[in-house]
């Protein structure tokens, strides 16, 4: 008889043994915030092109279920109502991170957690619970394969959301440690998903979300049903680890990473005030504080970390010649470009850029000042600043002199949190055109103070217009 390792042990225990009334109050604020952001993402975001497109392609092949859609109200299976709703959650770069493990977990637990939510009839505790189980195996995997799993070209995203969508579903279907096991081990055939987006474009990058989360969900229906999957899926010389992330782990380390006293990652949420890659955020940041001595400068150096090279820096072919959204929300040039000309890096700007009413193209203002940018890379800065993204800038004044802005927390880190107030203003920004201000405020209401004896299906249908 196999035996499970260690590591692998210690995740099914995990998810097995959480429970909502042991949780400290911080994890289940943390759920809430999360939540918060994550539905209004999905309502804002519903209308994208590339979201009306799922959603229509889904609507002629869908098995039929009751969980909803967001803003639409179509009624589908959990898997296709969740691989929609985490495709609007994503749809543009406006949904939560978590910087240690260069991720966006948001779109994939919510999802999943409410639209199973419905499917079995759980109340919002069970769904709090779920969020936060499957937050926790994405984030702490995540965590364990930085920085490799972004440097070598893999979307952590992409990858890792098919570990959180089966976690989620091992928790509130109430799998036992071994069919949990083999739902995450049936997970890690799914995980797919690079980056070349940020370079030669592509919408389906807006879908990563939908795709992993699908995929998760349908593992875990797999293991439900009997499949079994590889029980070293992390650990083994073919698992996770070694072929992912391109190194093994320390092991005993590794499952210290989900013993019951580690950290809860979902405390430690970024909630995102820009509409673009949250590498960006910092330079955005510092940007902003030089605005005011815009016509001083004469050029300006960006030192930035390897990761965030791949992704937003010099190995990005499109960073100074952006041709689509998705190479101007991955363009470090031009995002810090928008923001010292005061021009904005929110839902408006990247719409208007969407709708052609952004002018990026070479010899405008915006495209005039990104190619005053030299992007560096530090190398240094990966072992100074692990786990974080930060903003090592440098401009140079017409007179000779220079000045150094450096920012290690932006705005909606843990360490620098958006107030309640900004995110409900973030809330609101996303959900009153499509819903009006009235449903707003009663779905508003029901995520921050809502009873966890609701019933999962009552707050699904306050996502409906």
């Amino acid at each position: 008889m196999q035996i499970t390792p260690p590591v692998e042990a210690q995740v099914a225990r995990f998810v097995v043994e959480s429970d909502y009334d042991c949780l400290p109050p911080e994890a289940v604020q943390g759920a809430r915030r999360l939540m918060q952001d994550q539905l209004a993402v999905q309502i804002g975001c519903a209308t994208l092109p590339w979201s009306r497109t799922v959603l229509g392609l889904t609507r002629n092949r869908q098995v039929p279920g009751v969980s909803h859609v967001a803003l639409t109200g179509d009624m589908m299976s959990a898997a296709d109502a969740a691989f929609v709703n985490a495709t609007f959650g994503h749809g543009f770069e406006y949904d939560d991170a978590h910087r240690a493990s260069s991720s966006h977990p948001g779109s994939c637990v919510v999802s999943t957690a409410l639209a199973v939510g419905e499917e079995i009839g759980a109340t919002m505790r069970e769904v709090l619970l779920g969020i936060i189980v499957g937050y926790e195996v994405y984030t702490r995997i995540g965590v364990l394969a930085a920085p490799q799993l972004l440097e070598r070209g893999f979307h952590p995203h992409a990858v890792l959301s098919s570990f959180g969508a089966a976690a989620v579903v091992a928790k509130m279907r109430g799998f036992d440690r071994e069919r949990t096991t083999h739902a995450l081990a049936v997970a890690l055939s799914h995980c797919a998903g690079t980056t070349e987006y940020t370079s030669s474009g592509g919408s389906v990058k807006r879908v990563h979300a939908g795709i992993g989360t699908r995929n998760g969900i349908r593992a875990a229906e797999m293991a439900e049903a009997g499949v079994t999957g590889p029980l070293a899926y992390l650990t083994g010389s073919k698992g996770f680890f070694p072929t992912f992330v391109g190194r093994e782990i320390d092991a005993p380390a590794a499952a210290t990473a989900f013993s019951p006293d580690a950290p809860f990652q979902i405390t430690r949420i970024w909630i995102k005030p820009y509409c673009c890659c949250g590498i960006n955020h910092a330079y955005i940041d510092g940007a902003r504080q030089l605005a005011d001595r815009l016509e001083l400068i004469e050029s300006i150096e960006l030192g930035i970390q390897t990761g965030g090279n791949v992704i937003v820096g010099t190995r990005n072919v499109n960073a100074y010649t952006p041709e689509s959204i998705e190479n101007l929300q991955y363009s470090l040039p031009f995002q810090f470009a928008l923001s010292l000309l005061g021009r904005g890096n929110g839902f408006v700007t990247h719409r208007a850029y969407l709708d052609g009413e952004l002018d990026l193209s070479e010899g405008s203002e915006i495209a005039e000042l990104a190619h005053r940018v030299r992007i560096t890379p530090k190398p240094e800065l990966d072992t100074a600043y692990a786990g974080k993204w930060v903003g090592d800038i440098t401009v140079t004044y017409r007179d000779g002199s220079s000045e150094s802005v450096f920012v290690d927390s932006p705005v909606g880190t843990a360490e620098n949190p958006m107030s309640q107030a900004d995110l409900d203003a973030k809330f609101r920004d996303l959900t009153v055109a499509s819903m009006g201000s009235e449903q707003s405020e009663e779905l508003l209401r029901a995520i921050v103070g809502g009873d966890p004896d609701m019933p999962a299906a009552t707050m699904a249908k306050l996502l409906v217009v």
